[in-house]
């Protein structure tokens, strides 16, 4: 009988996408073996105060260009192409609607993101929906992320560790290093005309130069 497929998902902003995007899918993908990583730029994404600068279009592309060269990823217009806030509820409803089971799915978030997972549409529910992995980002570690939600200790599971195959999802905890990036800091060097190379994959970079996505940068390369 052959395994059933396990699919990594992360989504975001991706305004610009970078390594340390790339470097918590990768050490899920390492840790939980799984067959293929489906990244999801946000629509409209409800926990972030204002708008992404770069389009849906330039959003996508730019995640496109960031996996071009990592076989088994793959990258998903779903909720650019949904109207309305970007909710990981529906998204998943959306998976499911595919034939994918919750215990298939692995939804990739850091450290930051799940210390908010309270605030989030139809929590507590929606940890039924798939397994949460919980990549350890630098100033927040696993330990203090998972204090801020105690009533879910009873769920967490250490990567690496036996899990009980009883068909249930757990919140599953993944140590890691991943580079101290933001998309904050990558906007705050453009607009200082600074290099980003060591931010973003090289093809990102020259998409972000080329279409001047986040202000004037047709001079990080000395070209005035």
């Amino acid at each position: 009988m052959t395994a059933a497929r396990r699919i990594g998902v992360l989504g975001g902003t991706f305004d610009p996408i970078h390594f340390g995007h790339l470097d918590a899918a990768e050490a899920a993908r390492t840790a939980l073996a799984l067959d293929e990583v489906l990244l999801l730029p946000s629509h409209d994404p409800p926990h972030r105060r204002s708008d992404p600068l770069a389009s849906a279009f330039h959003r996508f592309a730019l995640v496109a260009l960031a996996i071009t060269d990592l076989p088994g990823y793959r990258v998903s217009d779903m909720e650019l192409t949904r109207p309305g806030h970007s909710y990981t509820a529906d998204s998943l409803r959306a998976l499911h609607a595919t034939g994918l089971q919750p215990s298939q799915i692995f939804f990739i978030l850091g450290t930051d993101a799940f210390a908010e997972i309270a605030t989030w549409r139809e929590f507590p529910q929606v940890l039924g929906s798939a397994h949460f992995v919980v990549i350890a980002r630098p100033g927040t570690t696993l330990d203090a992320a998972a204090a801020r939600t105690p009533e879910l200790h009873g769920q967490l599971h250490r990567a690496g560790d036996a899990m009980p195959q009883d068909g249930k999802t757990r919140i599953i905890l993944v140590e890691a290093r991943t580079r101290d990036i933001s998309s904050t800091i990558i906007r705050a060097r453009l607009a200082a005309r600074q290099p980003i190379e060591d931010l973003v994959p090289a093809t990102v970079a020259r998409h972000i130069v080329m279409h001047h996505l986040y202000g004037r940068v047709d001079d990080l390369h000395g070209n005035d």
